[in-house]
């Protein structure tokens, strides 16, 4: 979806369905999984848009990016390489000092529990921010 395809007032949840629904085929489909298992993983989790037309899920901070290209969709961790990734889901970014990604292609599986896991992990991480933060004012 082009940012001129964007209405102006349209909340970010609006903008992930319309999203989602530009993109007829498996990527949609794969934007749609995924966003489902991150509301399973955190029910509070906020949605936003952000740079230009990227989804992103936040809570107390940013738990990830939802990016989408012609060959993959590519879920961007913001503090992924302080997670602990026993599943293995992170395939992508990993040589940066902060971020991790799930690059997804078509006909991937992506394993829900786990991933559902990741997301909790980095909404803890989040809050352990928050809690720090607290303690020092």
């Amino acid at each position: 979806m082009s940012k001129a395809n964007a209405v102006a007032g349209d909340s970010a949840a609006q903008l992930i369905d319309k999203r989602i629904a530009d993109l007829d085929d498996w990527r949609g489909a794969a934007l749609a999984r995924v966003r489902e298992l991150i509301h399973a993983a955190d029910p509070h989790v906020v949605e936003e848009w952000k740079w230009r037309g990227t989804p992103v899920w936040s809570h107390d901070g940013i738990i990830c990016t939802g990016e989408t290209y012609n060959a993959k969709v590519k879920l961007t961790f913001a503090k992924g390489a302080a997670l602990a990734d026993p599943d293995k889901l992170f395939n992508a970014s990993l040589d940066g000092n902060v971020r991790r990604a799930i690059d997804i292609a078509e006909g991937d599986a992506l394993d829900a529990t786990a991933f559902k896991a990741l997301v909790r992990a980095a909404v803890a991480l989040n809050g352990t921010k928050k809690a720090r933060s607290k303690k020092s004012t």
